[in-house]
């Protein structure tokens, strides 16, 4: 059995590679790495195209699963790139109304330019929002790394000024978010709370898992949840799950509370929670930018690059 300490290594490795784009640039440029690679990021990934993420909500509805959906990428500093991405998020947007798919469009905004700008970043977001809104649905706004969270809360209260129905992620790791929950309930658009996955100081952010971090989760929750404010419980850990639904029984069974795990992860938790009377949604990602997303989810819990390793399924070919 490996220490936490060693695991705790290997998650803050896998992190720091995940942000190596140069890494990234290598090993993608090979052939059959970059094919070992893409069969690894399935189990995370629904596919290139929005095509493939509208499949996967559908099929996650008919197992009677709510559905957000996210075109994965972010830090973008080009304004062409920005344009092209809210493009492609509007295009999303229109995609699931023409499907009857009435999912959660979800993005970062630096990827669609808030790093170029904070005004281009809002502008972009609106656009997204209203073609969301016209398809019958809304936007959520994803949390980024501690040192863009004033800009992405200033950014979401300025959108959600034209389009309340917009939601905002909070990371309950960072020692901020018990003030920053006071500040977003002040709107009416869900929560959608997470540990965090990012790589952050300790005089910023509890250790992921630790039970400080653990604490924070179940205390942001029980806030949301009786006060009666949307809230998406995003996490697939069955046991801080079984851990809520002792402290909080009742207060849980609302239509605000909705538990959801992100595609590839905690599917048989989510199935067992809808079967047992719980509001649940499926966080699907789709797009070709995955090697931090998939990187960040292995660095999540190490033990998944064993995972990684069996979806290679280099055995049975080697034998063929």
């Amino acid at each position: 059995m490996l220490s936490s300490e060693t695991l705790r290594s290997a998650s803050d490795t896998l992190r720091a590679l995940a942000l190596d784009e140069r890494l990234k640039r290598r090993a993608l440029e090979i052939p059959g790495v970059a094919q070992a690679a893409r069969r690894a990021a399935a189990r995370y990934i629904a596919g290139d195209a929005a095509a493939d993420a509208i499949a996967l909500l559908g099929a996650n509805a008919e197992r009677g699963h709510l559905g957000s959906v996210e075109l994965v990428g972010e830090s973008v500093r080009e304004r062409d790139t920005a344009e092209r991405e809210t493009r492609t998020l509007i295009g999303l947007a229109e995609g699931l109304a023409a499907r009857e798919v009435p999912a959660t469009v979800c993005f970062d905004l630096s990827h669609v330019g808030s790093l170029i700008s904070p005004r281009l970043g809002w502008e972009n977001a609106s656009r997204i929002a209203q073609a969301a809104r016209e398809a019958g649905t809304s936007t959520l706004i994803s949390a980024e790394g501690s040192d863009r969270t004033d800009l992405v809360l200033e950014l979401w209260e300025r959108l959600s000024l034209d389009f309340p129905e917009t939601g905002i992620t909070l990371q309950a790791r960072l020692h901020r978010t018990p003030r920053d929950l006071v500040r977003v309930m002040r709107r009416p658009g869900p929560v959608r709370l997470v540990k965090g996955a990012f790589l952050e100081p300790e005089d910023v952010a509890f250790p992921r898992d630790s039970a400080g971090m653990l604490a924070a989760y179940r205390d942001a929750v029980a806030l949301l949840a009786r006060a009666g404010h949307p809230v998406r419980v995003a996490t697939h850990d069955a046991a801080l799950v079984d851990v809520l639904r002792t402290e909080l029984g009742e207060d849980l069974r609302g239509e605000h509370v909705e538990f959801e795990t992100l595609q590839g992860l905690g599917t048989e938790l989510l199935d067992g929670l809808a079967e047992d009377g719980f509001v649940t949604r499926e966080y699907v990602v789709y797009g070709p930018e995955w090697w931090l997303y998939v990187l960040n989810r292995i660095a999540e819990h190490p033990e998944r690059a064993i995972l990684a390793l069996a979806d290679l399924g280099l055995a049975g070919r080697a034998g063929g």
